[in-house]
């Protein structure tokens, strides 16, 4: 159940046409009748279908790739390797590019891109595969990051000496002198586990050539992202590669990363000049999809009496599997918003990034955040305990305010993390329930929160980070947005509808959006950092506005008022007139008006085609130590969850029984499509606290590849969620908006293991909190409490 409240009320003097309202999806008949198409749907005359030829060895060089028996197979159109193809490396950071088409040299991890095939039919490309010997030398391979930095263990790169692909040690403000002054001084440790993003679309590319132009249909999170990167690979003009995303079955950042699927399908489709679909299965998603990093955090914290931090100290130690990714992104995404959620001036954070013999990790929603979210709200609920304090209360006078910044150099503007504690603490009863619950049933509370996208782009450009464009029709009685902002199921299509139509004053049933196509759409970054309602927001109100004030214009020139018993006629001003759902009218004068068509027809004529442009750039943000721009955001958003559980006290069986969201999410274009988010992100949230982890055997294959062994919420583990807004405004939003996507799952996991932990009296240290381990830890202490009693 979900519930609209408002708390701060900023926005609500205002009534709007199309924003703040939960208005009809866009996609919703395409998506309820079956008749939208994704990628793998799509069939073109021809067309090929292929599959990468993956590593059966977690490290090993590759002596031999014998393909002459596949090669003979009748169907087999193409079989290509490293040789066959650009040797230039490619990742998503310039300073860590480490990954080629297809590996030369030798394997890093087992499921390892080492070359293509393609034939007519899927079942003629199984035969085939199996046919494809590959001859190894067997290197030895670490698998966690504690076999990586072992003195001695084998180098997978040798331009990571130690295995350590990142490093970062930063530090602000004087933790030494804090530390004399705090009056208590604890420190915890705590691990999160690798999860897959659990999306029921797999990637999937289809390739084709058109001269030398190549088009590519791809389950991508960033058109414009593909197109610039596959232009780079193949040495090609960013002009010459048109990618079109059809429908996306959901990315949460595993469908960013450049897939060895698009660059191999457009080999492929070279060499043999057809259309060529490559795609992976389930299983091959766990390898090839970028999971979340594996963590390891320390957290050393002063405060004073009361419980004011004074310092923290944080070191936090990812495993990033073989390749790196978006994996610098992330390592300084694990330390540098602790500073935005909470109020301190010393800070001391420390990484170290290891690459592994697993399959490589990345993005995945709330990027670099949920874990360390966990660890630190659990530690922080320790500091309370012993303290005496209340966790809420702890929190409450730690939370950072509207209008400061931090000591790493983030402006936060609109900022209500303590209203929203507040609000959490009120709806759930906390105060009643907080140590008055029988023993197995728990409360817990968690923060957290997002930037409302990155401040720079993946790869540095002056580009705006969005441009969108709306063309009105000749007739006036549709528009068309532009926008290359990516609908991966999130709703980024129906919100930037609203907003055009709101700064159209132009009817949201008249409305279509033209998106995910590099050819007809605009420049725009995608989908991640929670940036598209803000950031294509921003260039689709400015398109929208441009419209506006040109109708106006139109329009001035059009009506006629009386004054002094007479007309005036075609000179009134703009600034006299309004447009809103479709009619221009004056403005003292509401009667006295005419219809947007009639003014966009009388345009067409005068001036040609009726076009608005709009774009959006945040500007230089940050500051100016290593690793400043990552973590900079036009605006932040905070939330609190507060979560009640039952637990099973003899079989270690945990249910999450009811959850309260609040979101200062700043002002709510499509409150259902919000609501909707939050569900979504708590799902995903229970879900890597309690059950989610991928497991590997002792040669790094994949044991849980499939969503029957991989335990991933249903509707029936889902609680009652009662998610609320504190209505707020952001000053750079458009309208006040910003993100809820992301920010909505990074405290879920804090405040379900506090709230287990309220339940068993018993911190377990290590997510997930399976039976096993909550069964275990009992055991042990009962035996502890039985041994101390003697």
């Amino acid at each position: 159940m979900a519930k609209e409240f408002s708390y701060l009320n900023f926005n609500r003097n205002k009534e709007y046409s199309y924003i703040g309202k939960s208005l009809k999806r866009t996609d919703i008949l395409d998506k309820v009748t079956g008749r939208g198409k994704f990628t793998a749907d799509l069939k073109f005359s021809n067309m090929l279908y292929g599959k990468l030829i993956r590593s059966t060895e977690a490290h090993a060089r590759i002596i031999k790739i014998d393909t002459s028996e596949a090669e003979k197979l009748p169907g087999v159109r193409a079989i290509i390797t490293a040789k066959d193809v650009p040797s230039i490396k490619y990742g998503l950071s310039p300073a860590r590019y480490d990954e080629t088409i297809f590996c030369i040299d030798k394997v890093r991890y087992y499921g390892d891109k080492i070359g293509a095939i393609c034939a007519v039919d899927e079942e003629t490309l199984y035969k085939a595969l199996k046919l494809i010997k590959v001859e190894y030398e067997v290197l030895p391979a670490v698998f966690t990051p504690a076999e990586a930095a072992k003195e001695g263990a084998p180098q997978i790169f040798e331009e990571y000496p130690g295995n350590i692909n990142t490093e970062i040690h930063l530090e602000f403000g004087d933790v030494e002198k804090a530390k004399k002054e705090a009056y208590y001084i604890r420190t915890d440790r705590l691990q999160g586990q690798r999860t897959v993003h659990g999306f029921i679309e797999p990637h999937c590319s289809i390739a084709y050539w058109e001269g030398k132009r190549v088009t590519i249909h791809s389950a991508h999170q960033s058109a414009h992202y593909l197109q610039h990167h596959i232009a780079r690979i193949f040495n090609m003009k960013e002009g010459d590669v048109r990618v079109i995303l059809p429908y996306i079955g959901a990315g949460f950042g595993g469908k960013l990363d450049v897939s060895g699927l698009d660059v191999a399908a457009v080999a492929l489709s070279k060499i043999t000049g057809q259309p060529v679909k490559m795609f992976f299965d389930l299983e091959e998603v766990w390898y090839n999809g970028r999971a979340r990093h594996g963590m390891d955090m320390k957290y050393t914290t002063g405060v004073t009496k009361e419980g004011k931090i004074l310092f923290v100290e944080s070191e936090i130690i990812l495993d990033g599997g073989a390749y790196t990714g978006l994996g610098v992104a992330s390592s300084y995404y694990a330390g540098a918003l602790l500073t935005v959620l909470y109020d301190f001036d010393n800070y001391r954070f420390d990484a170290y990034r290891y690459v592994t013999n697993l399959p490589p990790c990345g993005a995945q929603r709330g990027h670099g955040q949920p874990h360390p979210r966990y660890a630190f709200e659990s530690h922080l609920d320790h500091i309370a305990e012993d303290l005496g304090i209340d966790p809420i209360d702890i929190r409450l006078l730690n939370a950072r305010r509207a209008n400061t910044v931090t000591p790493n150099g983030y402006e936060v503007k609109a900022y209500y993390l303590k209203e929203a504690n507040e609000m959490a603490r009120d709806v759930s009863g906390w105060k009643e329930k907080k140590g008055k619950l029988p023993k197995g049933r728990g409360i817990g509370v968690g923060n957290g929160g997002f930037v409302t996208g990155a401040g720079y782009c993946m790869y540095r450009t002056d580009l705006p980070h969005s441009i969108a464009m709306i063309k009105v029709y000749d007739d006036g009685t549709h528009a068309v947005v532009y926008t290359n902002a990516v609908d991966i199921g999130q709703g980024s299509d129906t919100v930037l509808t609203q907003m055009a139509a709101q700064a159209m004053g132009y009817p949201y049933e008249d409305i279509t959006i033209c998106t995910r196509d590099t050819d007809l759409s605009t420049l725009d970054f995608g989908a991640y950092a929670s940036r598209q309602t803000l950031m294509a927001g921003w260039a689709v109100k400015r398109a929208g506005e441009d419209v506006k004030r040109k109708i106006l214009a139109q329009a001035a020139e059009m009506l006629k008022v009386k004054e002094d018993g007479g007309y005036r006629f075609g000179k009134l001003t703009p600034e006299e007139l309004e447009c809103e759902e479709g009619i221009v009218y004056v403005k003292q004068e509401p009667a006295v008006n005419i219809t947007f068509a009639e003014v966009a027809r009388a345009y067409f004529v005068k001036h040609g085609v009726l076009i608005g442009r709009g774009y959006y750039h945040p500007g230089k943000l940050g500051g100016t130590h290593k690793g400043a721009a990552v973590g900079t955001s036009p605006a932040y958003s905070s939330a609190t969850q507060i979560a009640e559980v039952e637990v099973d006290m003899e079989t270690g069986l945990t249910k999450v029984v009811g959850t309260w969201d609040v979101h200062d999410s700043g002002f709510v274009v499509n409150p259902q499509l919000l609501h909707g988010q939050v569900h979504g992100a708590f799902s995903m949230g229970i879900g890597e606290t309690i059950w989610e982890k991928v497991i590997f055997d002792e040669k790094g294959r994949v044991l849980n590849g499939n969503f029957a062994e991989y335990r991933l919420p249903t509707a029936l583990d889902m609680p009652y969620v009662e998610s609320l807004v504190v209505d707020t405004f952001e000053p750079n939003g458009p309208w006040g908006v910003k993100e809820v996507g992301e920010g909505a799952t990074t405290p879920t996991l804090g405040c379900v293991a506090n709230a287990v932990y309220d339940a068993i009296g018993v911190r377990i240290s290590e997510l997930p909190l399976t039976p096993e381990k909550i069964w275990r830890a009992l055991k042990e202490a009962e035996g502890a409490k039985e041994k101390g009693g003697k």
